[in-house]
């Protein structure tokens, strides 16, 4: 049954990508739930990913229309994938598994360093959190906030500016998570965090690894989870 589906699918694939064969969009929006119920099912739960809102989301969420038309058929694959500017959009798993990190229910309101191509935000607003993300390219914040308001997203509230500043004005924040890696955690983005207040984020410059942050009473404690590699985050 596995060989038959995997068949239908690079049939398909084909015949999507050729010009002389036109599709409705039905039949597209058919093949693409495939290939994220195919993602969700191989890449994050045989991963060990758990969690039913973060499960929902990268099933929900159409992922292929966050990267650039030539990479679409690639958008469900197993790694990250170039959006220009010397951007990416993380590996599927990785989405998810920061995502789970931060153990929301859907009632936060959390910070997103890093737009880029808006998936990660589409994400943690398909869980139903208050989002607020932040762009230093202009380029991408304005290309990402046309895709999300495309999709019908109106919790999530898109910036440009320096992303190692926070966003004061609407702090603080639940959860904050970090999409780019700077060489050590900023500061502004810690004091921005609510008390019991999560964040994650990918530290380091030649060697990178994710960090969990939570402050309890006042107190910030920090673990290392696995190693990452990240493009670096940029300071204006």
């Amino acid at each position: 049954m596995k060989i038959i589906f995997t068949a239908v699918i690079l049939f398909l694939s084909c015949q999507i990508n050729s010009d002389n064969i036109k599709f409705t969009d039905q039949e597209k929006d058919d093949f693409f739930m495939a290939k994220r119920l195919s993602m969700v099912e191989k890449q994050l739960k045989n991963r060990g990913i758990k969690d039913s809102l973060v499960l929902g989301a990268m099933k929900n969420v159409k992922r292929h229309l966050f990267v650039p038309q030539r990479n679409r058929l690639e958008a469900y694959e197993d790694g990250p994938l170039p959006i220009g500017h010397g951007q990416t959009i993380s590996q599927p798993y990785i989405v998810a598994y920061m995502t789970e990190k931060l153990n929301l229910d859907g009632t936060e309101k959390v910070l997103e360093v890093g737009t880029g191509s808006g998936y990660q935000a589409a994400v943690l607003a398909e869980i139903g959190c208050e989002v607020y993300t932040i762009e230093i390219v202009e380029e991408l914040k304005i290309r990402a906030e046309k895709t999300l308001q495309k999709q019908g997203y109106d919790n999530i509230h898109c910036k440009y500016g320096d992303g190692y500043k926070g966003w004061p004005e609407y702090a603080p924040y639940d959860a904050i998570i970090v999409t780019a890696a700077p060489p050590e955690i900023p500061e502004k983005l810690v004091n921005q965090l609510a008390p019991d207040g999560r964040m994650i984020l990918p530290k380091g410059s030649v060697f990178q690894e994710l960090i969990l942050i939570r402050k309890v009473e006042g107190k910030v404690h920090k673990k290392r989870l696995l190693p990452v590699r990240f493009v670096p985050m940029i300071k204006k």
